[in-house]
């Protein structure tokens, strides 16, 4: 590991090439590039969670730590690690004072990996608008967590409202193991029954002020055709905000999968005895793999955002963003302004641009960009 105190950007970039060789390392096995942004109280968060997943995924993580957005100075430190801590790829923690902050895409696109998708996770509260961050209009996909807010159902809400095709919540991740077990649930009575099984209503128990319960009742809601309410629960339900599920069917049966509360659930169905089955409450670094296995749009997660926040039509919108300028030092509370798409065409020059060193990312301005991501 190598630390860069008040550096510039094409310093780090050249640094990153020159452990490569010296390590003897390859970048034709990265599948990804990684932008994580964090508070500087969530960091060692983040970066445990992020080496996790790139044990799963090679890929470049790239950490954005904005700091002190009001320095007088603009200011760049930065840590370079190749096959160290961050797990065994190429990784770089950037921590920017100052106006740099503002700009942190002009840092970050000269070390894209070429030709790789890239993903940006805020660990984080997310803007209201993603595209006030320029790394956003950069990455094929994008990660928040609306737990994280201090009103989670409303940076639910907020979320909808943003929406674009490639968005997606920790949230929603973190109720995968109930969707999956509900719907082998409904798989074995169709099984039983030779027929398909409709549901007529369902009623989840919980904590109503959970995004992860209310994203399971709208998905809920969304593939049944039916009302399912939220009911709170007499219990702590946990990071997941579920502890329990019943479905009322039709042929008047009902099943139900309750949280026992030592890592499984239990279900009830017609005709079969009690089962048992893990239901493990997944650490961040699973849930960070989980959602870097797909880069195509979460169909299913924009059904269940648009039926838990009553926002139509959110599968059916653009992919592109277009930048949006947002300078908190002069904000007025009106809405900012489009300001144009924030990268052009091609993304073939990046990692020539990490053996040379000819860009000078350190500048507070953002005019290094990387061509080719509009999305």
């Amino acid at each position: 590991m190598t630390t860069l105190w008040d550096t510039t950007g094409s310093a780090v970039v050249k640094e990153l090439a020159a452990q490569r060789r010296t390590g003897g390392a390859v970048l034709s096995g990265v599948a990804l590039t990684l932008v994580v942004v964090a508070d500087e109280s969530r960091v060692a968060e983040a970066e445990q969670a992020a080496t996790h997943a790139a044990e799963m995924h090679p890929c470049r993580v790239l950490v954005v730590v904005r700091r002190q957005i009001d320095a007088p100075v603009p200011r760049l430190d930065a840590e370079v690690v190749i096959g160290g801590r961050l797990g065994p790829g190429e990784a770089v923690v950037m921590r920017m004072y100052g106006r740099l902050a503002l700009h942190a895409e002009s840092v970050v696109l000269p070390l894209l990996a070429a030709d790789a998708p890239v993903v940006a996770w805020w660990h984080a509260p997310a803007p209201e608008q993603l595209a006030t961050d320029a790394l956003s209009v950069v990455a094929d996909r994008r990660i928040t967590d609306s737990s994280l807010a201090e009103d989670p159902l409303a940076a639910l809400r907020t979320r909808g409202q943003d929406y674009v095709p490639g968005d997606t919540d920790l949230a929603w991740t973190r109720g995968t193991a109930w969707r999956a077990t509900l719907t082998s649930t409904l798989d074995a009575v169709a099984g039983r029954r030779g027929e398909p099984v409709r549901v007529r209503s369902g009623r989840l128990t919980g904590d109503p002020r959970n995004p992860t319960a209310q994203l399971l009742a709208g998905w809920l809601s969304a593939r049944g055709g039916c009302p399912v309410d939220i009911e709170a629960g007499p219990r702590s339900a946990g990071p997941s905000g579920v502890e329990a599920v019943a479905l009322e069917l039709d042929q008047d049966e009902e099943v139900r999968v309750a949280a026992d509360h030592r890592g499984g659930a239990v279900i009830s169905q017609p005709y079969r005895p009690d089962s048992t089955v893990a239901l493990p409450e997944r650490v961040l670094g699973d849930l960070l793999s989980e959602e870097l296995r797909r880069l195509d749009p979460d169909e299913p997660y924009a059904d269940a955002l648009s039926s838990a926040t009553g926002i139509e039509g959110l599968a059916e919108r653009a992919r592109a963003r277009q930048h949006i300028w947002f300078d908190p030092a002069e904000s007025d509370g009106d809405e900012p302004e489009p300001t144009g798409p924030t990268v052009p065409g091609d993304s073939a020059d990046s990692d020539e641009v990490a053996l040379d060193g000819e860009r000078n990312a350190g500048e507070t301005a953002p005019a290094d960009v990387r061509p080719g991501r509009t999305s």
